[in-house]
């Protein structure tokens, strides 16, 4: 065993911390200068017509983004309405059910592996499976390749919150004559909830500010979403096509739907740390 002098311990611990503390520093410097950029050019371009207008033509000043604001709403809550039952109901079965089987096994490592797989490869998927057999592009499709996104976020989440709940709370309710499924809604559902809650918000957090996966699927419209089976504007594909623009009037509105989605996302991600702070306490 090699003895390291006090001297020797001490200059490794203070250049270990002052490493940590300025990696950390950087990330925050990043950060802050994001959000810095974002509100200065984007919160100029709010005004009540950029909230209640449709898009001008190209080459026009003036009108709004208010069909992708709403696009993007409606793409967000399907998603959520499809995704988050599957998760939680992955996550219970995980849990309670199969936590130690190979079938729960397999179930945790494909959730594992789509949490690392990046957006565009899921977009890809979804328009493989959906967009080329239907024949066009679809709010639907986009929806569905949300879902895909927010499935293994909640199912894990949801686990994670489950296993704190104290097996004791469990055996008791077993006791006293509860079937296992009365005591997974009644008993560790309601335990476990707050944390369920957050993971959900931090998943539907994170796909309000997905692209890839919508220019495969949804693409976008300069029209109102009157149909979910046809192309439909959406914030992020407005940010992307708006960006990449030559007109100066369209690249403020790209930074205008910029500041909607960080404030949003900023917004939700407090609340679940909120719910989380809540939890502990």
């Amino acid at each position: 065993m090699i003895l390291r002098s006090t001297v020797y311990r001490k200059s490794v611990d203070i250049l270990v911390k002052g490493f940590s503390g300025l990696s950390a520093s950087i990330g925050l410097v990043f950060l802050a200068w994001i959000i810095w950029e974002v509100v200065k050019r984007g919160f100029a371009a709010l005004n009540w017509e950029f909230f209640t207008a449709l898009p001008a033509p190209p080459g026009m000043e003036g009108g709004g983004i208010a069909n992708a604001i709403l696009g993007t709403l409606i793409i967000t809550a399907l998603a959520g309405v499809i995704g988050v039952p599957v998760g939680i109901m992955s996550g219970v079965y995980l849990s309670e059910f199969g936590k130690n089987g190979i079938f729960g096994k397999a179930i945790r490592f494909t959730l594992n592996v789509i949490m690392g797989v990046p957006s565009i490869i899921v977009g890809l998927f979804v328009y493989t499976i959906l967009v080329i057999p239907i024949g066009h592009f679809s709010g639907y499709a986009g929806a569905v390749a949300l879902a895909v996104i927010i499935i293994p976020v909640v199912a894990r989440t949801t686990e994670d919150m489950m296993n704190l709940v104290p097996n004791a709370l469990r055996e008791s309710a077993l006791a006293v004559g509860a079937s296992r499924t009365s005591v997974t809604i009644r008993i560790v559902f309601r335990a476990a909830k707050s944390g369920m809650i957050t993971g959900i918000l931090l998943a539907i957090a994170r796909i309000s500010g997905e692209t890839a996966p919508l220019l495969f699927t949804a693409l976008n419209s300069p029209f109102w979403p009157g149909s979910f089976n046809q192309p439909v504007a959406n914030l992020t594909v407005t940010i992307f096509n708006y960006a990449m623009s030559p007109y100066p009037d369209w690249q403020q509105t790209a930074w205008g739907a910029s500041f909607i989605i960080m404030a949003a996302v900023l917004a939700t991600t407090v609340l679940a740390r909120f719910i989380t702070k809540e939890v502990k306490t």
